[in-house]
């Protein structure tokens, strides 16, 4: 029996790329706005940013991330003393491009009627901000109240907390293998893999069903609550 559906954000829920991107364009428009050291700057560098600072501060929260990575790319062009003013701008167009996957609204309307829904989240995609706004019954966002990130039990622990029901009577549906499938799983959740993408399935531990639509999870859902094969 299957009582509480709980879904990651970022590329589950949430069409980040192109908003990320629209958020870095605005970026790389101001920056060269402001001085001529920016022409030779390019979207690429700032996209690479992130990955170069992502490393050793993974475990910090998404918005120190971020905004190390944006000190980075603005110390390309000697900018550095814009830090703050520049983040303001990278966030605002962030969010104001950040919007659900078309397949989000339908499937969190079919499955509201008859399951709980929450959102847990590493990121800092509020719901709110982001076109979801009273879409669930509760919502966790790591770093707050102490809450540490995906993978550490701890997240899952909170999870089933907050949703009052025994953990095996939920499913923690998301994109990251590691995250939503492995970790949750350990954590005595049940586990659904959206994978869009078509990606191969990893070695290990298995999810208890795989969809590349939330269209589909309804009907895998009914499945995985009678005890049938749920496999997509």
């Amino acid at each position: 029996m299957l009582t509480t559906v709980v879904f990651d954000a970022d590329e589950t829920l949430l069409d980040l790329r192109p908003a990320v991107t629209g958020g870095l364009v605005a970026v790389l428009d101001e920056m060269r706005r402001r001085t001529p050291a920016a022409a030779g700057v390019t979207l690429a560098e700032l996209e690479s940013d992130w990955d170069a600072v992502f490393g050793r501060l993974s475990a910090a929260p998404v918005l120190e991330i971020r905004r190390a990575a944006l000190a980075r790319s603005l110390a390309r062009a000697g900018l550095d003393d814009h830090l703050d003013e520049i983040a303001a701008l990278f966030f605002a167009r962030r969010f104001a491009l950040t919007r659900p996957f078309p397949d989000v609204p339908p499937a969190l309307a079919a499955l509201r009627t008859r399951y709980a829904l929450g959102f847990a989240t590493n990121g800092n995609s509020r719901a709110e901000r982001c076109g979801l706004a009273g879409e669930f019954a509760f919502e966790l966002y790591a770093h707050e109240n102490g809450l540490p990130k995906k993978p550490d039990p701890e997240f899952y622990v909170a999870v089933v907390e907050a949703a009052g029901a025994p953990a095996g009577q939920i499913v923690y549906v998301g994109d990251s293998w590691e995250h939503d499938v492995v970790a949750p799983r350990r954590a005595g959740l049940r586990s659904v893999w959206l994978n869009r993408y078509g990606l191969p399935r990893p070695d290990g531990l298995t999810p208890d069903a795989e969809v590349s639509t939330l269209a589909d999870l309804p009907s895998v859902l009914a499945d995985l609550s009678t005890g049938s094969p749920a496999w997509n």
